[in-house]
């Protein structure tokens, strides 16, 4: 069996008591799972995850980003046998920008910070409500 790893970055962007998740236009890049992320992507050879986490807002949102932090890491098996390895990012914006997303983004929206979409209506079965779950956000009123 052949082991494959993975390692991926993603970022939490939150503004206003909110926090902005998307859809992929490209599903077999994603597992063919059409639901609700945060931006993510692999890092690129010898890339390291905070400036994966940057360039990925970018790419994706036209966003420049200054303050990124790795808020944690994510290590888990996969179903293909490979080990995975996540750097989640935060980066708390003092205001909800301008976006201009990408083509290859199908839908981009911000989300409450108290009323995330359905675990259901989130890819990888409710993945990334884990991940927001377990990072220090800003407090909400």
């Amino acid at each position: 069996m052949e082991c494959r790893h993975s390692l991926i970055a993603d970022v939490a962007l939150v503004a206003d008591e909110r926090i902005l998740m998307l859809k992929y236009r490209d599903l077999d890049k994603y597992d063919n799972e059409d639901g609700w992320f945060l931006p993510d992507d692999v890092l690129r050879y010898l890339e390291h995850p905070t400036r994966a986490a940057k360039r990925i807002a970018k790419e994706q949102l036209r966003l420049e980003l200054d303050d990124v932090r790795l808020e944690h890491i994510e290590s888990f098996r996969g179903n293909d046998g490979g080990w995975h390895i996540s750097f989640h990012h935060l980066a708390v914006l003092p205001s909800i920008p301008d976006l201009s997303p990408s083509a290859d983004l199908a839908a981009v929206e911000w989300f409450a910070l108290n009323e995330l979409p359905p675990r259901a209506e989130v890819a990888h079965k409710g993945w990334a409500l884990s991940v927001v779950r377990k990072m220090k956000l800003p407090a909400t009123r």
